[in-house]
């Protein structure tokens, strides 16, 4: 309702297509700024207190809006403002609402309960918008803003219900910006997560082109008021509510690259087909359709991302994915916006459909971590160092040494192994890594690798999964001695 009440109002205020689409930019440009930052914050801090200020501030923002709407006292940039402060809030939510799924559900349910999240999601995107058209037809758009101020009251008091299994206090806190640099340290490193990414920013740049310029559409094109507009928007959701009914079976049948692969090719057609039809019932026909390929790509690159990622790091990285899909599509807004402001509407979505199906094509080689081949549960194998005198937490840096006999023959399998180790390595805190072979004894080999402090690398101790476990062991079955390979400690002189 608030999506249909902003694009409709902007399009009486600001009535040209770039302006229209900057509603689109201030709802998800916010995650574009802070989207990192807040998944740090949901991984630092009770992600239900997080979740508790974050839902009373969007609906303070909301309510602001609605009043001022309301009073007739809201113009272009006054919208724009309060719509960012609304995207500020979702943006902070964002990352906790997600990361808090696992904590409520066995994992082998994860990505059922992923797709029965996006049905309930996709069922208010279905009847909010037509509900919505249908407030701001009969009342007002300010009507519209206040009754999403007042939805933020159930949310509330969920939450403020909810008995959250308190989390015990880490030993080695961590900071805000280092939590921040861990999270992208930790995407860098992690090629599950980069197929992820780039699938989800090929699709929604080109995706954002009908969410941005679908109210110039009803209202130019198809010649409807703001309830046809509503109800397009709620083709969309319908859509997305088939495509989560039908997705499990569909998972059955085909890989997830395949499917994702395929769903954006879909959605590239019905970009193609908006180009032409001018017929309602085909466009909202049409955006069924859209809504059922919008849904297998979002819920599948979602639950790929989830299902691979550790407790200990899954808001940030979440966060990540957050900042490119609100990202693209606030960037993508801006620039379909300003396509369709020079070259029309039509031709904006005939390009952004040719658009869809070459990232489609370019994309389609990019594999998903498999849930199956994937176990996130802390290993906790490495044992506990013990020192006459302990050092202290901010000590550092610290250099790790892993002392390695290997045969000769075996010597480049050894070192193709411990390429996965170093990614390992890197992503749960290394800064450095290095793999040296003794000059004087070849099948002597010294891992290293070096962290910012000690208690960086105790971290280190807490991150490592039980996937992590299983590539250490591929690596280590080609040591020759009985003993395991010795573990050395180094830290820099105080």
């Amino acid at each position: 309702m608030q999506n249909v009440g902003a694009a409709w109002l902007m399009t009486s205020l600001g009535p040209t297509a770039i302006q229209v689409a900057l509603v689109q930019t201030a709802t998800n440009l916010p995650v574009f700024l802070l989207g990192v930052p807040a998944g740090a914050f949901a991984d630092i801090f009770d992600r239900r207190k997080l979740l508790l200020v974050t839902q009373a501030w969007m609906l303070g923002a909301a309510a602001v809006l609605g009043v001022l709407t309301a009073a007739h006292q809201t113009g272009p940039w006054m919208l724009l403002f309060l719509t960012f402060a609304l995207g500020l809030g979702a943006t902070m939510n964002g990352p906790a609402w997600q990361a808090i799924l696992p904590e409520l559900l066995p994992r082998s349910e994860l990505p059922a309960a992923i797709a029965l999240n996006s049905v309930g999601f996709n069922l208010a995107r279905a009847v909010g918008p037509a509900l919505g058209g249908l407030v701001v037809s009969a009342v007002s758009p300010g009507a519209a803003f206040l009754l999403n101020a007042v939805s933020f009251v159930g949310v509330l008091v969920v939450l403020y219900l909810w008995k959250r299994t308190p989390e015990a206090e880490p030993n080695n806190p961590e900071s805000v910006g280092s939590a921040i640099i861990a999270g992208f340290r930790y995407v860098r490193f992690a090629p599950e997560m980069h197929s992820v990414l780039i699938r989800s920013g090929v699709f929604i740049i080109s995706a954002s082109a009908i969410w941005s310029i679908l109210p110039l559409v009803a209202k130019v094109e198809l010649h409807s008021e703001s309830s046809g507009y509503g109800v397009l928007l709620g083709c969309l959701g319908v859509g997305s509510i088939l495509g989560a009914l039908i997705l499990t079976r569909v998972r059955h049948l085909l890989r997830s690259e395949t499917l994702v692969t395929l769903a954006i090719a879909l959605f590239g057609l019905v970009n193609i087909a908006l180009a032409y039809l001018q017929n309602f019932s085909l466009v909202a026909f049409a955006l069924l359709l859209g809504g059922m390929a919008w849904m297998a790509v979002n819920s599948t690159l979602n639950t790929v991302a989830q299902t691979s990622l550790p407790a200990w790091v899954r808001a940030r990285a979440l966060g990540v994915y957050l900042l490119v899909f609100q990202g693209a599509m606030a960037l993508g807004s801006v620039f379909w916006g300003e396509i369709a402001s020079r070259a029309g509407l039509r031709m904006t979505l005939l390009t952004a459909g040719i658009a869809l199906l070459v990232g489609a094509g370019i994309t389609a080689r990019l594999k998903f971590a498999s849930p199956k081949e994937v176990d996130t549960t802390p290993s906790l194998h490495w044992p506990e160092p013990h020192f006459e005198v302990a050092p202290k937490p901010e000590h550092g840096p610290v250099l790790v040494t892993v002392e390695y006999f290997i045969a000769l023959p075996d010597a480049g399998g050894f070192a193709q192994a411990m390429k996965r180790v170093e990614r390992i390595r890197r992503r749960d805190g290394a800064i450095q890594w290095g793999l040296f072979q003794d000059a004087a004894m070849p099948g002597r080999f010294i891992e290293s690798f070096m962290v910012e402090s000690w208690a960086e690398h105790l971290r280190q101790h807490e991150r490592i999964t039980v996937t992590d476990r299983r590539f250490e062991e591929m690596a280590r079955v080609f040591h020759q001695r009985e003993e395991p390979p010795a573990v050395t400690h180094w830290i820099a002189a105080q």
